[in-house]
């Protein structure tokens, strides 16, 4: 969090022919204009400077403000053109290379990951989604509320009742998705399957342009139960794994009766 502050105090200095090297040694005058905005306790040594321009210069002084390790304290001097004195141009707290600084923004939409949203969280789509594409057009007239309110009526009534469906953009980037995620052919659980789910009794045929590559899983058995799965995924409880002989339950031995620490009685 930074901290600036515009100042316009003048400060008297000797006329140099060099502005450069006049602002350059303005530390005192530098060090008294950030003396006014922020505490003593605040500053520390002077750290150097750095020539902006022909006639300007920023000083740097070390900040001893707790919270703020590795920042510096910036003020910034200029010597106008045939003026006697140093003018100071601002007053600010920046970070060094070595500053705790608060990470990039993220806009609060692209934090938003699969499985975030709570029962009554609403998450909008932009009106440029490139995932959707409008199912029909009203024209390039634009239309009232009654005028819209009947147009979706009409269209409700063809079957076309949803404003936008999946773009071909959308269908592309849902389809790779679900192929490199946990449900495709590359899941490790997948590299372990007897056989591929194409095969599998328990795979529900999906219709459109998905169909020749994804089903839905209807084993309950099955961690993708209810899930959509790529063709070449597969898992452990697929419908034709049998047990191999060398893996069938071996039957259990006859029972023994211990006769050796059973107690004997004695039968009047």
């Amino acid at each position: 969090m930074s901290h600036a502050v515009a100042v316009t105090t003048s400060v008297a200095t000797p006329v140099e022919t060099d502005s450069v090297a006049v602002t350059a040694t303005a530390i005192k005058a530098a060090r008294n204009a950030l003396l006014e905005e922020v505490d003593a306790a605040d500053v520390g040594d002077h750290l150097g400077h750095l020539a902006e321009d022909e006639r300007v210069t920023t000083h740097f002084f070390a900040c001893e403000r707790k919270g703020y390790v590795g920042w510096r304290w910036a003020v910034t001097v200029t010597r106008a053109y045939r003026l006697r004195t140093i003018t100071i141009d601002e007053v600010v707290l920046l970070p060094g290379d070595d500053a705790i600084v608060a990470p990039e923004w993220v806009p609060y939409r692209e934090r938003i990951k699969p499985g975030d949203l709570s029962p009554g969280d609403l998450l909008p789509v932009a009106d440029d989604d490139p995932r959707l594409v409008p199912t029909y057009f009203a024209g390039d007239d634009p239309l009232d509320t009654d005028d819209q309110a009947q147009l979706r009526a009409v269209a409700k009534d063809l079957g076309l009742g949803r404003v936008r469906t999946l773009s071909i953009e959308g269908r592309e980037l849902a389809a790779q998705r679900w192929y490199d995620g946990d449900s495709g052919p590359d899941a490790p659980i997948s590299q372990s399957a007897p056989e591929p789910c194409t095969t599998c009794g328990f795979l529900v045929r999906i219709a459109g342009p998905l169909s020749e590559t994804f089903g839905v899983c209807a084993n309950g058995d099955a961690n993708d139960d209810g899930r959509v799965v790529a063709f070449g995924h597969g898992c452990g409880a697929h419908s034709e794994v049998r047990l191999a002989k060398k893996h069938a339950p071996l039957p259990m031995p006859e029972h023994v009766f211990d006769t050796v620490s059973t107690d004997e009685f004695e039968t009047f």
